[in-house]
């Protein structure tokens, strides 16, 4: 029993450490899609927000553990195996929603996108994160520049339907944006959508590899809590509850 009970002590510590993991997974997700979600006419699971939570208690948990296997405690062992449960079922909630709802995302932003650009006098949210897109993805409109060419904020110009927001020009010293050259010089050319639905998908795709591989390790976590708890016996009590003398 003593090897099984420094296994899941060693397996403590490395699902604490899975869980620090989690959650920094989880604050990076957060972080780094965050803009781009906020574009998104698709409704999704808000996976990174499951990371999170998960991880946090991943963390506390993983702590509990490692008492629970020095201690021998066999019901907190039970419960440490039934959170162990609770965990991967989260994890695997979170790898797989990233998975599935991957193309849902990014089909989701080519309508958002458009809307972003039709609203962007009116809804300042969503035209701060269209102009950060395109600082960050050196793009220009949906599917190229000329797309803002009929939105309503290009009617309200100086030059209707030939201007673009500075947020799409390489450089903002000396950049023509309104009204534009008539080689559109000094701005983005490609559109916004794939260069969004490619970044989106890939961090998607490791988002849910971290997660689901996180995931099954609790596989290993949750056998190791149960032998433990079954090799452990429960104290006896003497019949009638009348201790001896």
């Amino acid at each position: 029993m003593a090897v099984l009970k420094l296994s899941l002590m060693a397996f403590s510590f490395v699902f604490w450490a899975a869980g620090l993991i989690m959650l920094t997974i989880g604050i990076w997700a957060k972080i780094s899609l965050g803009t781009y979600l906020v574009l998104s006419t698709n409704e999704y699971p808000n996976t990174s927000i499951i990371l999170l939570a998960t991880g946090t208690a991943v963390i506390i948990w993983g702590f509990l553990g490692c008492v629970s296997a020095a201690t021998e405690h066999r019901c907190l062992l039970r419960t440490y195996g039934g959170f162990q449960l609770a965990v991967l079922a989260a994890g695997l909630a979170a790898g797989l929603s990233s998975l599935f709802y991957r193309k849902d995302i990014a089909e989701g932003f080519q309508n958002g996108l458009r809307e972003a650009i039709h609203s962007y006098t009116e809804d300042e949210e969503k035209a701060e994160a269209l102009d950060s897109i395109q600082r960050t993805l050196d793009c220009c409109g949906v599917e190229s520049y000329r797309d803002w060419f009929s939105s309503p904020w290009s009617m309200e110009q100086q030059s209707p339907n030939g201007s673009v927001p500075v947020s799409c020009c390489r450089a903002r010293k000396g950049c023509l944006h309104s009204p534009l050259p008539s080689n559109a010089r000094g701005i983005y050319h490609d559109g916004c959508f794939s260069k969004v639905c490619d970044f989106v998908s890939d961090n998607m795709f490791y988002i849910a590899t971290a997660a689901l591989g996180l995931a099954l390790m609790q596989v290993l976590g949750i056998i190791l809590a149960c032998l433990l708890a079954a090799r452990i016996l429960p104290h006896a009590e003497p019949p009638g509850g009348v201790t001896s003398r």
